[in-house]
């Protein structure tokens, strides 16, 4: 469980594990967990390790093993679960997350097995990639994704809301059509974190919209999702590392 980019990791990671055949994964928002539910292991993911929900949900839980992930070793969270796995070299300063939601991806893949040398290889390569063409002229930006990908394109929409203050959406990407193609057109830009169903990619070229599909692997494209939201957000003027509204933790009173 975990909140905003914490929620779409969560996502990513428990359809990759389910996937792998290591047993049945929910990932939920604190505030939405149903905590009468009995999970064999609860995984809290927090960077700050402050997050109120987060911290609220953990004590409200029937008996579970609990788990945390962090940046943060000493914090609250780490005091109340039973096993933390810190990564405090995935720490940020700034408000908008890419480090650590990706590091903590990484470390699940390589927990069930992945080949995360191919993964940091690819990511590199992802750092001097060409941006989208229509990047800074669009106004409307649709991530879709399948499977784990689906997490990834939420955190995508959000890196692009955050850092940018842009127009974004996710969606898995046969719901494509099940309404939000009505509002694609010449101003919109629709980013594919994976191979696109057959026919979907004519369907959305028919409305006008730009189109971006990555067929690889979809955690190193964050890399490139993160560089196009930081120079949207340059070009419009912004601070992408501090968008307006928003702190570092979310610590209610």
């Amino acid at each position: 469980m975990g909140c905003g980019t914490s929620l779409f990791v969560a996502q990513a990671i428990a359809n990759w594990r389910e996937g792998s055949g290591h047993g049945l994964t929910d990932a939920f928002t604190p505030s939405e967990m149903p905590l009468g539910r009995r999970y064999d292991s609860v995984i809290a993911i927090s960077r700050s390790g402050t997050t109120t929900e987060v911290l609220q949900a953990l004590r409200s839980l029937p008996e579970s093993d609990t788990f945390a992930i962090t940046a943060v070793a000493e914090s609250p969270l780490a005091e109340n679960v039973e096993h933390l796995v810190a990564l405090p070299f995935a720490d940020e300063t700034a408000i908008v997350q890419t480090r650590f939601s990706t590091s903590v991806v990484a470390l699940w893949r390589a927990y069930l097995g992945h080949d995360v040398d191919r993964l940091a290889a690819h990511a590199e390569a992802k750092l001097t990639a060409g941006l989208p063409d229509s990047l800074t002229t669009s106004e409307q930006f649709v991530f879709l994704g399948h499977g784990p990908a689906v997490g990834l394109a939420n955190e995508a929409s959000l890196k692009f809301r955050e850092a940018a203050l842009a127009w974004s959406e996710a969606y898995p990407a046969m719901e494509l059509r099940h309404g939000p193609i009505s509002v694609l057109g010449p101003r919109s830009l629709v980013w594919s974190l994976g191979d696109l169903p057959q026919g979907l990619a004519e369907d959305v070229l028919a409305t006008g919209a730009c189109l971006q599909v990555n067929g690889g692997d979809p955690l190193p494209e964050m890399v490139r999702v993160h560089r196009a939201a930081i120079a949207l957000a340059r070009a419009k003027g912004l601070n992408p590392d501090c968008p307006p509204r928003l702190e570092r933790s979310v610590v209610l009173p």
